[in-house]
C-alpha cells in the first residue's frame, strides 16, 4: 500500500484540548537502511511490525506494509531492535474528514511535537487547525528512524 502523508511542526499545545484519543507509542527499529525501514510498535497494548519503502523525491508517497503482532512478540522484538527507541504520546484529532496524528516526543526527542496527515492524494486540499506549524514533510530528520539515531536534543551540538 502506497501511504501519502503530510507533516508538519506544532507550535502551540492547544491541539490537546481538540484531541478524541491519545496512546503511549514505545517503538524501535530493526533496520535503518535509507531503501526501507523495519519498525518494531507498541502502540497502547497492541503490538505492529512495519516495513516502510524509500520516500518519492518529495517525500509525500512511500510503501508501508503492516502487520498487528502479539504484545509479547512485540516487546521481544523491541530487545532486538538498533539503538534509539523512540518514547511519545500520540494524539488523535478530527479535522473535517481527516484525522492529524499528533506525536509529542519524550526521552531523547523530549521537546518535538510533530504532527502528520494521511492523504487520499497527493495535491488533496486541508484545512489547517492554528496550532499547525511550518511544514517538514520529506525533511528526514524528522522521521522516527532518523530521531531514533540523531535524536531532537542533540540537535544544537
Amino acid at each position: 500500500m502506497i501511504e501519502i502523508e503530510r507533516k508538519f511542526l506544532v507550535k502551540s499545545n492547544d491541539f490537546k484540548t481538540e484531541a478524541f484519543k491519545q496512546t503511549k507509542i514505545i517503538q524501535g527499529f530493526l533496520n535503518t537502511d535509507k531503501e526501507r525501514t523495519v519498525r518494531v510498535r507498541l502502540k497502547g497494548d497492541e503490538g505492529f511490525l512495519t516495513v516502510k519503502g524509500k520516500s518519492t523525491k518529495n517525500g509525500l508517497e512511500r510503501f508501508e506494509w503492516e502487520k498487528p503482532i502479539d504484545k509479547t512478540d512485540a516487546e521481544a522484538l523491541l530487545k532486538l531492535c538498533e539503538e534509539g527507541v523512540i518514547d511519545k504520546i500520540r494524539y488523535e484529532i478530527k479535522m473535517n474528514q481527516h484525522t492529524f496524528e499528533v506525536d509529542e516526543f519524550f526521552g531523547a526527542n523530549e521537546g518535538l511535537i510533530v504532527a502528520e496527515i494521511e492523504l487520499s492524494y497527493p495535491t488533496e486540499v486541508i484545512s489547517k487547525p492554528l496550532w499547525l506549524g511550518e511544514e517538514v514533510t520529506g525533511e528526514v530528520k524528522y522521521y522516527n528512524s532518523q530521531l531514533s539515531k540523531k535524536p531532537f536534543k542533540t540537535w544544537n551540538t
